[in-house]
């Protein structure tokens, strides 16, 4: 026990004053290490504790073993709760896996999913936080998938959120990873959810249904949503320390090469996380406009936008392409913009949204493309906001009987509800 004490405070020598130390036993070989030096260490102990020297070490230098830790969901309708939390989840460790529920199993235990498992992929993917995906996760975590995740993918710990996650019998989805000791829990992220987007959509196409007022709407659009009309009001309270959260916290360097991209992001969906890293890859910095609930709302119907702006603006944060975002963003670039942020080049997708009412409004790219700083760039999906929630307006009995039942579960949640400390 004492060579053990006495090695711990050579070591700690060694680590935090190496040079010191090195003297130190410069000196004692020079004084041929007497025992009135050194307490009976004598000169034929000094290899052996150079090699104990060595192999503390080399013990301490030796790499950690990252901590993985897993979280499974259905990510339906992805927006920055979602986000949110896999952000707390990969706080809780190193390396962050995602498990994406099939579209069999979402089907089986809560209805039809809006997005199907392509597109949840390329949200989750898409997420700056994230790590590693599992695609096809099960619902629940049995004893048998719980064993693969420990043992071929290495996971320490599986996360989930503060709100109850019971399976159709009324059991804990997580109660085998509880009485494992390998389960860990992180703060719900409150004001938004699937159902509650949902809710929203369907809401104002009832409410658009019964006033026969589709005036402002853009082409085949016969849903969308309007807080301000919709008894589905965003309850989401934006916070500086969120914004910070999702932030990467870095500008752009004096010579990079910045691409600005503007839009809505309503609803943010696969076609916009493709078209974000398309753009990403044509620079060293990505800078995405959004633009105000105003702008969108006048250029796209007075049912638009279905999230509000910091909801938008925070979904674009947490993409893993995109560097910074101006929150309401002006309609047009000007070259006072240009030069603000250093822009190199504006781009822009193929497909978009707009009023066809407004097509001869003044061309918001005129002044980048006048001084040869403007490029198309080809989306790669021709999934827009609109073509989204149709999904939900085309299965409107199917996810109001959903939403009824999720609405219950919800309403006990906040009955319930207590501080929970963190985030």
């Amino acid at each position: 026990m004492e060579f053990e004490t006495t090695s711990s405070w050579i070591w700690d020598g060694v680590h935090h004053h190496p040079h010191v130390f090195g003297c130190l036993m410069l000196t004692a070989a020079l004084l041929g290490l007497s025992t009135s030096y050194f307490g009976g260490i004598g000169l034929s102990s000094f290899p052996y504790m150079c090699w104990d020297l060595g192999f503390f070490y080399k013990k301490r230098c030796e790499k950690k073993k990252p901590i993985r830790v897993y979280m499974d969901g259905c990510f339906d309708l992805m927006h920055y709760g979602h986000a949110n939390a896999l952000r707390q989840a990969k706080a809780l460790g190193d390396e962050l896996v995602v498990g994406v529920v099939s579209d069999e199993e979402i089907i089986s235990n809560k209805g039809p999913p809006v997005l199907p498992m392509e597109e949840r992929l390329a949200l989750v993917s898409g997420l700056k936080w994230v790590d590693e995906v599992i695609a096809n996760a099960p619902y629940a975590i049995t004893e048998q998938f719980m064993k693969t995740l420990f043992n071929e993918h290495k996971i320490d710990y599986i996360i989930h959120g503060d709100d109850p996650c019971l399976l159709p019998d009324g059991t804990d989805a997580y109660a085998l990873a509880k009485r494992a000791r390998r389960y860990k829990q992180i703060k719900r992220t409150e004001g938004v959810s699937s159902t509650d987007i949902v809710g929203r959509i369907l809401a104002v196409n009832d409410t658009k249904a019964c006033n026969h007022d589709d005036k402002l709407s853009s082409p085949g659009d016969s849903f969308t949503g309007n807080q301000s009309s919709s008894a589905h009001i965003s309850q989401f309270l934006p916070t500086s320390q969120r914004i910070v959260q999702f932030s990467n916290g870095k500008g752009p360097g004096p010579n990079a090469h910045v691409v600005y991209i503007d839009g809505a992001f309503d609803l943010f969906h696969a076609g916009h996380v493709e078209i974000l890293r398309c753009a990403r890859q044509l620079g060293d910095f990505l800078l995405v406009g959004i633009h105000t609930d105003q702008i969108v709302s006048e250029h796209r119907g007075k049912h638009y936008p279905i999230m509000h702006l910091h909801e938008r603006s925070l979904s674009v944060l947490a993409c893993r392409y995109v560097d910074e975002v101006i929150m309401g963003a002006p309609w047009e670039v000007s070259k006072d913009m240009i030069t603000t942020f250093n822009i190199s080049l504006v781009v822009h997708g193929t497909i978009a949204e707009c009023n066809s009412m407004l097509a001869g409004i003044a061309d918001p790219y005129a002044v980048p493309k006048s001084m040869g700083i403007f490029r198309i760039l080809e989306s790669p999906k021709r999934i827009t906001t609109t073509s989204v929630a149709q999904r939900i307006v085309a299965n409107h009995e199917a996810y109001m009987k959903r939403n009824a039942k999720k609405a219950e579960s919800e309403k006990k949640y906040y009955a319930a509800k207590v501080y929970v400390s963190g985030d």
